[in-house]
């Protein structure tokens, strides 16, 4: 069961990601490495103020509808009732994601798509080496110990 669950939550996450770029790619900037972002500035693709305005709604949705999956997944579907199961849980679902992100979204749908390619950015490429990719999962697989910490508390509060 745990399994169809993680393959929901990354369908989740995946249609996420497709809602941000909904209406094209531009509207995702705020995904794209710094210089594509600074060049998509120069060249009038998008101004700062509404790529921030963007970020922000897109990302407090995406901070709330994947936390409240995440919660709802461990808390009442599976009905985790001690720290180190809800832990345990919250652990796999975000390293999950985190590796999903770097390496399927990232490596293979915008590495191989043409859809990511913003008019004008064609020189600068949009997806890290596998040891930059590499680097920042490690690193991120680190800080989502302390996460999946959190959501394993709030699991036990709230359930």
């Amino acid at each position: 069961m745990i399994g169809v669950q993680l393959i929901l939550f990354l369908a989740l996450f995946t249609g996420m990601v497709a809602y941000a770029v909904k209406d094209g790619a531009v509207n995702g900037l705020f995904f794209y490495p710094k210089q594509v972002q600074e060049r998509a500035f120069e060249i009038g693709l998008i101004d700062r103020e509404t790529l921030s305005k963007k970020r922000k709604r897109f990302m407090t949705l995406f901070y709330v509808v994947m936390s409240a999956a995440l919660l709802l997944i461990i808390g009442l579907w599976n009905r985790a009732d001690d720290f180190g199961t809800a832990y345990g849980q919250a652990l796999l679902f975000l390293e999950g994601m985190n590796w999903y992100d770097g390496i399927v979204i990232d490596k293979v749908w915008v590495g191989h798509s043409r859809f990511w390619v913003l008019p004008g950015t064609e020189d600068f490429p949009l997806v890290q080496t596998w040891y930059q990719v590499l680097k920042k999962r490690g690193i991120l697989t680190l800080i989502l110990m302390v996460g999946a910490a959190i959501v394993g508390g709030l699991v036990m509060l709230i359930f």
